[in-house]
């Protein structure tokens, strides 16, 4: 819990609406000063090892959710994946990076099912629960079960995503309820750094 504190205390701002007529700032609430993201090792849904530093030289929208959840989670994949298109060639420079909080329910060949739907893409990441936990606790996600719900239960989890820089550093946090305009205006400007 401290860790997440300190890492929402270091955003220098998350007003969108100050930065939204500025086409050369992150409309996401940025990470003043920009600090190396942590790095984990899981499954990834495309059968590999899932290692954030296996796309340094993209930028990587990284984002926390399950795949039996029928509200935020759905929502958040179809904007990202229409901000991946909102790129156009540009989009082959984007990463984005979907971690399970959900391990009981996500394996790896779930998730690239479930992913494909929305971008091909698009990367899980699933692995043993303590394992998960620790990536949790390096990026200040929280979840809880709820009950009852189709499928046996539901979660709530946090629901903002991480920006990364080319070079593997948190540059912005952006929550939930964004468009994907505003994703593609600061992936757009973190791939000109």
């Amino acid at each position: 819990m401290i860790r997440a504190l300190v890492l929402m205390l270091s955003l220098l701002t998350l007003g969108p609406a100050a930065a939204a007529a500025d086409t050369t700032s992150l409309i996401a609430g940025v990470f003043n000063p920009p600090r190396l993201a942590p790095d984990f090792s899981l499954r990834g849904s495309d059968g590999a090892e899932l290692e954030l530093r296996r796309y340094r030289g993209k930028v990587v929208l990284l984002a926390f959710g399950y795949t039996s959840c029928t509200e935020v989670c759905p929502i958040t994949l179809g904007i990202l994946a229409q901000a991946r298109k909102k790129l156009g060639a540009a989009a082959d420079e984007l990463q984005v990076i979907y971690i399970t909080v959900d391990p009981d329910r996500d394996d790896a060949p779930h998730m690239r099912q479930y992913l494909s739907a929305f971008d091909r893409s698009f990367i899980g990441g699933t692995g043993a629960p303590p394992q998960l936990a620790a990536v949790r606790a390096e990026y200040g996600i929280s979840v809880s079960k709820k009950m009852p719900a189709p499928g046996g239960y539901a979660l709530a989890h946090s629901s903002y995503i991480y920006l990364i820089d080319r070079g593997g550093s948190l540059r912005a946090l952006m929550p939930y309820g964004h468009s994907a305009d505003d994703f593609a205006h600061d992936v757009r400007i973190l791939l000109k750094q």
